[in-house]
């Protein structure tokens, strides 16, 4: 099994102002190109839940080394606004978070954050991988008793709290209806059991276990939020502008990854060992679990992302007026590369 490990200590702080120059989506990728084994190591920071699957996959099976790279990923603890401090200072190559209030935030405030592809979105169909769930001590059978009630929500700045508004506004009510409780993804079982909340936002392979333990029950099919982006891999941009050609072999060997994946590789032995010891999932509860959907192109849904970022304006949780501008720290060029070599390593295989 590859080398990987987990992050600990404290995190950076963003820098005030850092130059986004060459990071725009009008760039080019030549600009400071090379060999992709000549850039220096890329540490990437993920969340051991399936939604990595790609990245795990690509790593145990020499996807990145084919491409001369060397990567090495480290498990994180912490949100997705720790994520992009990281990755902004460079103490972090690139990394996996979701959409959310911290990114935009950090996005307007310059930050050396390069967005190169889609991570994972909620699926059209099938099994929610991020419910919202009732607790079996509430007694609540439809979504419409939220009303007044208690809600577990993982803080007012990501994918959970947005996650939460469309599930009620689905039914007529809205955030201002309910009661929030900042809650931990571990602290959502025990709370949910012992009725401190009525209802929680949770997520695999929590939902999976609350249900299985009979601690709580889904209360909406996954309509309200099919297709909803729900994370993105970024680089840090300086080193996007000095190793574009590195930045490219990585997202390909990602995509690789992802078409393999959608070919069966969910129900390959071999792929599904490696993600459950990613997971520490056995593997026969990652076969249960609700899946996110990978796109094997990393097709980022603007539009959604823009819905986004309107919905924390809203709230209050953005530091700034007018836009983000987080479609210019898109790398597009970057993504259209990537998609053309594992085309090849698709068709040369």
């Amino acid at each position: 099994m590859s080398l990987r490990r987990r992050l600990s200590g404290g995190i950076a702080l963003l820098a005030s102002a850092v130059l986004l120059a060459g990071c725009a989506s009008g760039g080019t990728a030549e600009a400071g190109s090379g060999d992709p084994a000549d850039a220096p190591k890329i540490t990437f920071l993920y969340s051991p839940y399936a939604d990595y699957a790609p990245f795990f996959i690509a790593e145990d099976k020499g996807y990145f080394k084919d491409a001369g790279l060397d990567v090495e990923l480290i498990s994180k603890s912490g949100s997705s606004g720790e994520t992009y401090q990281q990755v902004s200072t460079g103490s972090i190559t690139a990394g996996g978070a979701t959409w959310g209030a911290g990114l935009f935030n950090a996005t307007k405030a310059g930050a050396s954050l390069s967005v190169i592809a889609s991570v994972s979105k909620i699926p059209d169909e099938g099994k929610n991988p991020a419910p919202l769930m009732a607790s079996e001590q509430s007694g609540i059978t439809d979504a419409k008793q939220l009303k007044g009630k208690k809600i577990g929500i993982p803080g007012d700045g990501g994918f959970g709290i947005y996650s939460v508004h469309l599930a009620l506004d689905s039914v007529g009510l809205s955030l201002d209806d309910v009661e929030l409780v900042n809650l931990s993804p571990g602290d959502i079982p025990p709370a949910m059991a012992n009725g401190s909340v009525d209802a929680s936002w949770t997520i695999e392979p929590i939902s999976s276990a609350i249900s299985g333990k009979d601690i709580g029950h889904d209360l909406l099919p996954i309509d309200y939020q099919s297709g909803v982006e729900l994370g993105a891999l970024v680089f840090n941009s300086e080193y996007v502008d000095k190793y574009p050609e590195a930045v490219t072999a990585f997202t390909a060997a990602y995509l690789r990854a992802v078409q393999e994946l959608e070919d069966g590789g969910w129900n390959d032995p071999a792929d599904q060992a490696i993600i459950a010891e990613y997971t520490d999932l056995p593997v026969e509860t990652l076969t249960a679990i609700g899946l996110t959907k990978q796109d094997p192109e990393g097709a980022i849904d603007w539009e959604d992302v823009a819905r986004q970022e309107a919905f924390f304006r809203e709230r209050g949780a953005l530091e700034f007026d007018g836009p983000s501008g987080i479609e210019q720290v898109f790398r597009k060029d970057i993504l259209k590369q990537a998609v053309a070599q594992a085309a090849e390593q698709a068709a040369a295989k």
